[in-house]
């Protein structure tokens, strides 16, 4: 049997009108210390978030996801904090925020395929 490894995530969130605290769940961040992983993987369902908020700036919120995305590869250009370990990707990208681009609390859970589980994940709480 393969050892089971701990992992947290949380689901990444756009709240289209920060001040009527409604979100769409958007996209989801994985990370396991042990494994030194981080997976992050975003979709925009524009039709749905144009339908709470019409003038929402769909641009500006796909380049913000695609910060996300190169801080979790730790692209060089994804400024000092791509640089930084998994757990530390994690907990800046899931801090609290009032922002339009707001994380759940992390969660924690156990895996044996850190992927699989990621996949599993995405689709039951993204898609």
């Amino acid at each position: 049997m393969q050892d089971k490894v701990v992992y947290e995530y949380a689901v990444i969130r756009v709240v289209p009108k920060v001040e009527r605290e409604e979100f769409i769940n958007i996209g989801l961040i994985l990370f396991s210390k042990r494994k030194r992983y981080i997976k992050f993987d975003y979709q925009i369902p524009e039709e749905k978030i144009r339908s709470f908020c019409n003038e929402f700036d769909l641009i500006q919120l796909k380049e913000n996801l695609e910060s996300f995305a190169k801080i979790c590869s730790g692209a060089k250009d994804g400024g000092p904090i791509a640089a930084l370990e998994a757990d530390e990707k994690f907990r800046w990208i899931t801090a609290v925020k009032s922002s339009s681009i707001q994380s759940s609390r992390p969660h924690p859970g156990l895996s044996a395929d850190l992927d699989a589980t990621f996949h599993n994940l995405y689709k039951e709480l993204v898609l």
